[in-house]
């Protein structure tokens, strides 16, 4: 597939951009200079290219600003376009200037040079000073307004023409999407730098550094999958910053976007109670969930078998949608358990992806109704449970046709959660049972 990255100095509205581009809002978009800090990725919305966000262009010698700016100009280096975005209120700049001698040596793609923020032309600064940065005429355009796009795809087409090797939107869905949830700093990037076999996000020992949802899209161990980085999530009352804010937001929507979530915690410390309430936003949204107890190679040798049962019962007792917790430990630092995080995880993904018979749940149903009987209603009348099918996935659902008195109580439905989930092997997955009550043909 060919990509295309974005790249110039920060403020420009690139973000923006992207976002107009690919018809999401996956890229942070904020007023302040240098939120971008990582490469994002994402699919155009009517063309079958790769759109890169990178970070502002930044002199740095050092921190966060030099390791952004390495990996923008890494995915300048390594794309077949690149649309080279400067403010058009501003007009040209000096770091303009070095920018674009910097991108002229580093790519022979083509460079399509945009003049952003351009929606009112009495704001405009002199256009024709673009010229200097030796990249063409400049295309007038308004990210926020959705303007000039033509020009950007007429450029891409030209140079795409007919080869392009973009997936079906049948290929596209079947990826499985991964994100990768949990507090700051708990090992999130080093962990997806380690599954790529490069260092593709920024990792450093300081809290914060994430800020975007990172979409990458890879393939590991066997399958196509994508993997989203998300923000680290603090306690509400620890943030107090609004960029910080809309991050978290992001972090938390990617749960709905995701198809399996591993909820990644710092095994050298106790499970705060934030993580269990990820972990119920995940099983309410009926998602896989995978705890990953990272750094464990840090953990003494003699307490490992002992910590790992006590972090499984603390989960199995805080959520009565999953009978087993999948909780593993991994070092993201050396790579140990990594793979077989991965097995596991495509194990459950298959098996959440099947239907089952009707015949057979009904089979297990009535073996579970024969071996303990529903209770009297409160009315003391007998409650008949007669049909039940498998009606959904994700959560895993199974709907169970009821005839008499219907309240059934919550104590009998995690006995019938908990027969079907051992017989059908959902012990991992969320669960929801739901009844449908019979009508009298006599009403």
């Amino acid at each position: 597939m060919m990509k295309i990255t974005i790249a110039g100095r920060p403020n420009t509205g690139k973000s923006t951009l992207f976002n107009a581009l690919t018809g999401t809002r996956d890229a942070l978009v904020h007023d302040r200079p240098g939120v971008t800090r990582d490469t994002i990725s994402g699919i155009f919305r009517d063309r079958p290219y790769s759109l890169y966000d990178t970070a502002g262009l930044e002199r740095a010698n050092s921190g966060i600003a030099l390791d952004s700016t390495n990996m923008a100009i890494d995915a300048v280096a390594s794309a077949d376009a690149v649309l080279f975005v400067v403010d058009g209120r501003v007009g040209l700049t000096n770091e303009d200037l070095d920018w674009a001698k910097l991108v002229r040596r580093k790519t022979r793609a083509p460079v399509l040079l945009l003049v952003n923020k351009s929606e009112s032309e009495k704001r405009l600064s002199n256009v024709h000073d673009f010229y200097k940065l030796g990249f063409g005429e400049p295309v007038l355009v308004s990210a926020e307004h959705k303007r000039g796009f033509e020009e950007i795809y007429a450029f891409l087409d030209k140079i795409a023409g007919d080869a392009t090797d973009a997936p079906t939107p049948e290929q596209a869905d079947s990826r499985i999407k991964i994100a990768i949830l949990g507090q700051p700093n708990v090992g999130k990037s080093t962990f997806v730098n380690r599954v790529l076999g490069e260092r593709r996000q920024i990792v450093m020992d300081a809290p914060g550094i994430t800020r975007d949802t990172v979409k990458i899209p890879t393939k590991f161990y066997g399958r196509d999958i994508v993997l989203m980085d998300t923000a680290g999530l603090r306690r509400k009352a620890g943030v107090t910053d609004d960029v910080e804010t809309l991050s978290a937001l992001k972090s938390l929507d990617a749960i709905d976007k995701a198809d399996v979530v591993i909820l990644m915690v710092d095994a050298t410390r106790n499970i705060e109670n934030q993580a269990l309430g990820i972990a119920a936003r995940v099983y309410n949204a009926g998602k896989i969930l995978c705890v990953a107890l990272n750094k464990w190679d840090l953990i003494e040798p003699e307490i490992r078998d002992e910590k790992l049962l006590k972090l499984k019962h603390q989960f199995s007792n805080s959520f009565h949608q999953i009978i087993k917790p999948m909780i593993l430990a991994v070092s993201a630092e050396t790579g140990t358990g990594v793979q077989n995080m991965f097995r596991r995880i495509y194990e459950q993904w298959d098996i959440s992806t099947a239907q089952a018979p009707t015949s057979l749940v009904n089979r297990i149903v009535e073996k579970l109704v024969a071996d303990r009987q529903p209770p009297l209603s409160r009315l003391k009348r007998p409650m008949k449970i007669k049909f039940a099918r498998q009606t959904g996935r994700h959560p895993m659902r199974i709907t169970i046709n009821v005839g008499g008195a219907s309240d059934i109580p919550e104590s009998y439905t995690r006995y019938l959660r908990r027969g079907i989930a051992t017989a059908l092997h959902w012990e991992h997955l969320p669960i929801v049972i739901e009844y449908e009550k019979s009508e009298n043909p006599y009403d």
